[in-house]
């Protein structure tokens, strides 16, 4: 039973990049007060924007026969919504909930973490989205600890039903259970995990990816039948090539190398050279037009 000083209302949402705008998207439908924080105005507008394009898809699917009502269920959602630009804008007193949400750079975040718990309520909670970082390395500068934890959403937030909740050394009960509750709230399924580097999917994921580009250059067999034999084989809805395009290239790069230099002797985190001379090239996935693929017209092998 959670206690009602942690039930989820108002949260704030640090950062305006996909993450971000998604998680905000999804917890104003759900009836959450949401002030976003953004570093620009014109951030914030284009956020918005963003939000309200989504809001419409999610009205378009959920009222097909009834324009009005995609008009007001959008408009109803919205009303939950605000923008900041400052810190100092966001009234942090009434918050229930802060979620960061912005570059993985461990020093910024804990600098934000720092700022933030100078600010907030006793009983306001604390959670990082990082897919990359322990939290315990994120927490580390924070007095109230045990406020802390992980709510890893996955890309793209409103189609995503999965919420890793990361549970660090120090996370109390009553906290684990209201963030549990407000994933359900959303709409998601969350699963539960220790602060272990990864936490589950990644850490499934990253040494897959991995072997798969390894694969290659070892030639062992070739992209374009590695992605067919991965989804006519296993099931998957992509072969690894295509994730890691997806995904972009750099932003596999950064992981891989944080957890190679964290646990040099784990050959699973090992670096790859082909993925490096890729970055170099600026070639980085689908985001930029050709990773391991093309993506100008048919994809095919880069």
């Amino acid at each position: 039973m959670v206690n009602e000083s942690l039930k989820i209302q108002n949260v704030v949402i640090v950062g305006t990049g996909l993450m971000g705008s998604g998680i905000a998207q999804v917890a104003i439908e759900s009836g959450v007060n949401v002030t976003v924080v953004g570093r620009t105005q014109e951030k914030c507008v284009a956020t918005k924007t963003k939000i309200s394009t989504g809001l419409a898809r999610s009205a378009k699917k959920k009222f097909a026969d009834s324009a009005e009502t995609q008009s007001q269920y959008v408009e109803a959602a919205l009303s939950n919504l605000e923008f900041a630009t400052e810190l100092t804008d966001v009234n942090f007193s009434e918050s229930d909930l802060v979620i960061e949400a912005i570059v993985e750079n461990l020093k910024v975040k804990q600098k934000l973490f720092s700022d933030i718990e100078q600010v907030v309520s006793e009983k306001c909670i604390f959670a990082t989205n990082t897919s990359s970082f322990q939290l315990k390395d994120i927490s580390s500068k924070l007095d109230r600890q045990d406020n802390f934890a992980g709510l890893h959403f996955f890309n793209p937030v409103p189609s995503m039903k999965l919420v890793e909740l990361v549970r660090g050394d120090e996370t109390s009960d009553e906290v684990y259970n209201a963030l549990f509750s407000f994933c359900q709230r959303l709409g998601k399924t969350p699963v539960r995990c220790k602060d272990t580097p990864g936490f589950i999917v990644n850490r499934l994921l990253i040494p897959y990816l991995l072997d798969a580009m390894k694969m290659v250059e070892r030639g062992d067999a070739e992209i374009s039948d590695i992605d067919t034999a991965t989804k006519l084989g296993t099931g998957y809805p992509m072969g690894p090539f295509e994730l890691l395009d997806y995904i972009g290239l750099d932003t596999m790069k950064f992981i891989v190398d944080g957890w190679h230099q964290r646990y040099p002797e784990d050959d699973k985190f090992a670096p790859c050279a082909m993925m490096d001379r890729l970055v170099s090239e600026g070639k980085l996935g689908k985001k930029t037009g050709e990773g391991f693929l093309k993506y100008n017209s048919d994809p095919k092998r880069a």
